[in-house]
């Protein structure tokens, strides 16, 4: 067998159409700014410059990224997750090196790897594991990796970049991405690990890492379904269930050098249900998952303060944001009807509590369902015309 033949000279495949397609990604992802405080609207503004100049650091081994800014979202009730966000210049840097790279390695992932790939979405995952459990696999092993992206040995993924390239300049860049830091409160943080939620590269490399344990899989025999680092795999007996699980456990553990989080990590079956990709999936149906919907009403919430005025803009915003979860969740194979139906009736009781100032049933009949039709609110009901009334 041959040796294997690695790619060269990606360094000079960055080009200024290259540039200017790097930066048109970025601007339609938007995002905030980063340490520098420059926006996109400001990188915009000296366009050719900028690109310019970015372009000749990146191919003379010069470049250095800025520290992220360290910012938090939310995550559950209490906790929150931490997000590492790159200068505007960054992103158009990580994302010609993604552009690069991703060719190389779209060609070796598994079929059953859904996230962020081209022509991949959330929606096919979601059939594809449907799919299998009607074809009897049934018992589901559904696993979380802990703090995944924050945890991925800087090693492991230089070793698997090495593996296929072997264009040093590329695999620098690479490298100082990963150890560029993080500021938070004035103050640097050095990166020793993981890859940041919020880089652009970042879905890209957890895409490689994770293919390896794809490969394992595949090669035990076993159905999985895997969406970045949220993945189910399917078996047809507890038993095969319980081998699945220390496999990937010990996988992980020494091949990885992660950890499956064993408080989210459950053995269950398709008749009792189980979560994923923001679906409670079901033999009986396949519905917004009860944390989803409390996202939903988080920012239902925040756009309907019974103190603030309802005005054409409250309905605006909410529309944004009904338009959006009824996009992703009225499905052909989902069963949200019901739920559509209470949480319109909710949003439209905020909706009164702000024009009357008070909770009243009498406010329904003051302000009926045909008066929102005519400030243009939308209706989660009305949006979905594919889902099966349950």
């Amino acid at each position: 067998m041959g040796k294997k033949r690695k790619v060269h000279s990606l360094t000079g495949r960055i080009t200024p159409e290259l540039m200017h397609d790097a930066f048109k990604a970025v601007k339609r992802n938007r995002g905030a700014c980063g340490i520098d405080k420059v926006s996109i609207q400001m990188f915009e503004y000296q366009l050719e410059q900028n690109l310019t100049a970015l372009m000749k650091e990146l191919k003379s081994r010069v470049y250095q990224p800025y520290p992220l800014r360290r910012a938090y979202i939310p995550k559950g009730k209490k906790q929150r997750r931490p997000l590492g966000i790159p200068a505007v210049r960054d992103r158009v840097a990580q994302e010609v090196v993604r552009r690069l790279l991703e060719p190389i390695f779209e060609r070796m992932f598994h079929d059953d790897s859904y996230g962020f790939r081209n022509r991949r979405s959330c929606h096919q995952a979601i059939k594809r594991v449907l799919e299998l459990c009607q074809q009897g696999y049934k018992i589901v092993l559904d696993a979380d990796v802990k703090a995944f992206f924050d945890n991925i040995p800087h090693s492991l993924i230089m070793k698997a970049l090495a593996e296929e390239v072997a264009d040093g300049n590329i695999l620098g860049l690479v490298e100082r991405f990963l150890k560029s830091g993080v500021m938070e409160d004035g103050k640097f943080i050095p990166t020793t690990k993981g890859t940041p939620q919020g880089g652009v590269i970042s879905p890209l490399l957890a895409n490689i890492v994770l293919n390896y344990l794809d490969w394992h899989l595949e090669d035990h025999g076993y159905r999985f379904v895997r969406y970045a680092d949220d993945f189910v795999v399917l078996v047809q007996t507890k038993a095969e269930a319980e081998k699945a699980l220390e496999l990937v456990r010990y996988f992980l553990s020494t091949e990885l050098s992660l950890e499956l989080n064993l408080e989210k990590t459950q053995i269950t079956t398709y008749g009792k249900g189980f979560d994923f990709l923001g679906f409670s999936i079901s033999s009986r149906y396949v519905r917004i998952r009860t944390k989803s919907v409390e996202k939903f009403r988080d920012k239902v919430r925040k756009l309907t303060i019974r103190s603030h005025n309802l005005d054409r803009k409250v309905i605006e915003k909410l529309n944004r944001v009904i338009s959006g979860t009824a996009n992703y969740f009225a499905t052909s194979f989902s069963n949200c009807h019901h739920q559509f139906r209470e949480l319109d009736k909710w949003i439209r009781m905020r909706l009164r509590c702000m024009k009357f100032k008070s909770i009243s049933r009498t406010h329904n009949l003051r302000m009926r369902v045909k008066h929102f039709r005519r400030r243009s609110l939308l209706s989660l009901v009305d949006l979905c015309p594919l889902s099966k009334s349950v």
